[in-house]
C-alpha cells in the first residue's frame, strides 16, 4: 500500500509541525526558575515584632504605654516602689514635651523608657523616612531629658511593617509588641483585667497596659500581687529579651539559638 503526497499535504504538515515545535520552545523559555521562585520566597518572609520570649525561669514583663495623660504617674511610680519592681515605659514624644518632670520621675525610679513614636501616627501609612524620623525625633526627646537614648520601639495601635521594623532596627531600637492586653483602656476593672491574665501568663510573657486610663493605677496593685503569687518576678523589657544570637518564629516569640 503506497501512501500519496501531493504538494498541498505536504505543506500542510510542515506547517503543524513547525507550529508544534515553536510552542514547545516558547514553553520551555518562559517556564520558571523553581529554584528562583523558592529564593524570592524566603527573601520576602515578613518581618516580625517580639511578643513574647521563650525562657526557663518565671520572668514576665508590664509594658505600660504613655499617651494622654500624667494624672496618674505618681500612683503608678508608688506602686511599682511598693512591690519593688521594675517596667518598661514606651512614650509618645508629645507625652515627653508635655509631661518632662513625669518622664524624669519614672527615669530617676529606675524604670525603662521605650520609644513610641513622636506623634503618634499610624505608622503603617508613612515611608521609611518618616518612620525613621517619628522615631529619632522621641529618642532625641527622651534622651535630652534622662540622658538615655531609647533602645526599644512599639508603634501607635501595635501596628507595624517591614518598613517600620526596618527604619526602627537602623535606629537600634528593638521593635516590643506584647502577648497579653488587659484592655484597660476599654475601662475594664480590676478584676476583669486579671481575668484576662491568671490563665495565660506563661514565662516570657509581655503585658499591656496604659496609664491615664480610669483603672489601671488602682487596678496595678492588685494585678502585681496576683503575678506575684503566681511565682512570676516582674522584669524589665530590656532584661527579659535576648540581644543577639535569635530568632522570631511566626508567632513572634523571641528564641535563643542554641550552638
Amino acid at each position: 500500500m503506497f501512501l500519496v503526497f501531493n504538494k498541498q499535504k505536504i505543506i500542510s504538515y510542515l506547517v503543524a509541525f513547525s507550529t508544534v515545535a515553536i510552542l514547545f520552545c516558547g514553553a520551555g523559555f518562559f517556564m520558571p526558575n523553581l529554584d528562583e521562585t523558592v529564593q524570592t520566597s524566603v527573601s520576602t518572609k515578613k518581618l516580625l515584632p517580639i511578643y513574647s520570649v521563650d525562657i526557663e525561669e518565671k520572668k514576665i514583663s508590664l509594658t505600660i504605654n504613655c499617651a494622654w495623660n500624667a494624672d496618674d504617674i505618681d500612683k503608678i511610680l508608688d506602686t511599682l516602689s511598693k512591690y519593688k519592681v521594675q517596667v518598661t515605659f514606651f512614650m509618645v514624644g508629645d507625652w515627653v514635651d508635655r509631661f518632662p518632670e513625669a518622664v524624669k520621675k519614672i527615669s530617676d525610679a529606675g524604670h525603662e523608657i521605650g520609644n513610641h513614636s513622636n506623634t503618634h501616627p499610624h505608622v503603617n501609612n508613612l515611608s521609611y523616612e518618616k518612620n525613621l524620623a517619628e522615631i529619632k525625633t522621641c529618642a532625641d526627646k527622651i534622651e535630652k531629658l534622662t540622658g538615655k537614648r531609647s533602645t526599644l520601639y512599639r508603634g501607635p495601635y501595635g501596628e507595624y511593617n517591614d518598613v517600620v521594623i526596618k527604619s526602627a532596627e537602623s535606629e537600634n531600637h528593638k521593635v516590643i509588641q506584647w502577648s497579653l492586653d488587659t484592655l484597660d483602656y476599654k475601662g475594664l476593672t480590676e478584676s476583669e483585667m486579671w481575668n484576662r491574665l491568671k490563665d495565660k501568663l506563661t514565662n516570657g510573657s509581655i503585658i499591656l497596659m496604659h496609664n491615664g486610663t480610669e483603672h489601671t493605677a488602682e487596678a496595678l496593685d492588685k494585678l502585681i500581687y496576683n503575678i506575684q503569687e503566681k511565682g512570676y518576678s516582674i522584669v524589665k523589657v530590656s532584661d527579659l529579651i535576648y540581644n543577639e544570637n535569635y530568632t522570631i518564629d511566626n508567632n513572634g516569640m523571641q528564641k535563643l539559638v542554641k550552638k
